[in-house]
């Protein structure tokens, strides 16, 4: 190893909160004044063209100075190392991270330390895609099976997928990948709304943005139920007379129910035809999911935006307990683990359809999603991404949707990036909004 070699120099942190509480956006019947937050990383280096990679986990508010301080524990992990090396092979910085023996017992793989992680993988990733001058979903789309496979821990899967068939499944995928690229670019990947569904908008708001999401192209919106079961009922009866018959409805309780009152209440609200409901009970829960699918069919159930790492993914698909997979870009390991799961699915064949309500998880999730058509399902039948209308201004490369879709990114690396004045507006507490706002807190007090 060159001592002249360009190296990781620097992991700089950042405490980032959106007051969205304000205006209800994110409201559901677990999170009622979410705050959108991230913990963001910066991975500075000494490259000649000042290369980055950029990454983050989201949160909801309250706490994410816990987060952002699990990050700053993984700095010696990463500063130091040569940008050749956690390019050219980013699984090396994956199982080294959840390989520490003192870090593990914190999870093992859940949780904070691995959200973490997950931060860290994520902005090595952006910067391997950045070097390699590719959108992550392209880079991904366009590597070779064996190093894919390579950048994949097995650990705890193998009874349901192998390395050995995770290679075919990789190598099967390479046939007309070139076609559904240049499909993907022409067409963009489909989306559906969350924007017109939050818990705390009133009847009109939803009416209203109902009709503009069928207007704006999407064939799915999605409302938030769980709180108040007549509420419930007159908001589906309402949404639903707003899009018509011909739109897919899903509705999400974000984990609000005991696995009796899930059923009780989807068959309740089934007259509406929703085509899933999401995240019925704990997404610890792999025996409740599949009590939960057996009982309220032909209502498909769809999680995993909590689901914790590649093994409850895995029990989840093997108990046959979800209809529809949804990964999440900053829950698990960061896209090492997603590549895991998404090659579960694939084996399972169990349609992705990703979570995205949550600051820059819309910009993140896409790579991923894309890959999956180009590389593995060869399909866009029956998946969709999450879109929701919030917050992408402060991305130097936001999401661009057209006619329902998202359109392939092809800038070069992650998406992840902020842009540098909201990261200087919104850092909590001394960036200017934050602080300008404890002032006015004080003259009131005062």
């Amino acid at each position: 190893m060159s001592p002249t070699a360009a190296r990781i120099t620097a992991v700089d942190t950042f405490d980032i909160r959106f007051p969205t509480s304000r205006e209800l956006d994110g409201s559901d019947a677990m999170n009622p004044d979410p705050d959108y937050s991230a913990a963001y990383l910066v991975l500075r280096t000494d490259t000649a063209d000042g290369l980055e990679g950029h990454g983050f986990t989201f949160t909801i508010g309250r706490g994410n100075e816990v987060q952002v301080a699990a990050i700053e524990a993984l700095r010696g992990h990463v500063v130091g190392r040569t940008v050749d090396e956690v390019c050219d092979d980013p699984g090396s910085v994956f199982h080294d991270l959840i390989a520490d023996s003192q870090l593990r017992w914190l999870g093992p793989e859940k949780g904070v330390m691995h959200m973490a992680i997950g931060a860290v993988v994520n902005a090595v990733w952006d910067m391997a895609a950045k070097r390699a001058g590719k959108p992550l979903w392209r880079l991904l789309a366009e590597a070779d099976p064996e190093w894919l496979v390579r950048q994949i821990d097995f650990r705890y899967i193998t009874d349901a997928l192998t390395p050995e068939e995770a290679l075919e499944l990789l190598r099967r995928g390479k046939q007309g990948a070139e076609e559904r690229i240049a499909r993907l670019l022409a067409r963009g990947f489909p989306a559906y709304t969350t924007s017109a569904g939050w818990l705390g908008y009133s009847d009109e708001k939803l009416t209203r943005l109902a009709a503009q999401a069928v207007a704006d192209g999407f064939r799915q919106i999605k409302l938030k139920v769980g709180a108040d079961l007549a509420d419930d009922v007159r908001r589906c009866r309402v949404a639903r007379s707003a899009v018509g018959p011909g739109i897919r409805m899903a509705i999400d309780a974000n984990q609000r129910w005991n696995v009796d009152e899930a059923i009780n209440w989807t068959r309740r609200l089934a007259e509406f035809e929703p085509y899933w409901i999401e995240e019925p009970t704990s997404p610890d829960d792999v025996l409740g999911h599949a009590a939960i699918r057996e009982a309220v069919a032909p209502v498909k159930v769809a999680t995993g935006e909590h689901v914790q790492n590649r093994i409850v993914f895995k029990q989840l698909l093997q108990a046959g307990a979800i209809d529809v997979l949804q990964i999440d870009a900053a829950r698990v390991g960061g896209v090492n683990e997603n590549l895991a799961i998404l090659l579960l699915a694939a084996k399972f064949g169990v349609p992705v359809c990703p979570h995205a309500g949550g600051v820059g998880l819309c910009e993140l999730v896409q790579h991923l999603s894309m890959f999956d058509f180009v590389a593995l399902s060869g399909t866009t039948d029956d998946r969709v991404i999450e879109y929701v209308d919030h917050l992408h201004e402060h991305f130097l490369e936001p999401v661009v949707i057209r006619r329902g879709h998202y359109t392939a990114p092809t800038a070069p690396g992650f998406s992840a990036a902020m842009r540098p004045e909201s990261i200087a507006r919104y850092t909590f507490p001394g960036g200017t909004f934050w602080a300008a706002d404890l002032d006015r807190e004080k003259g009131h007090a005062a």
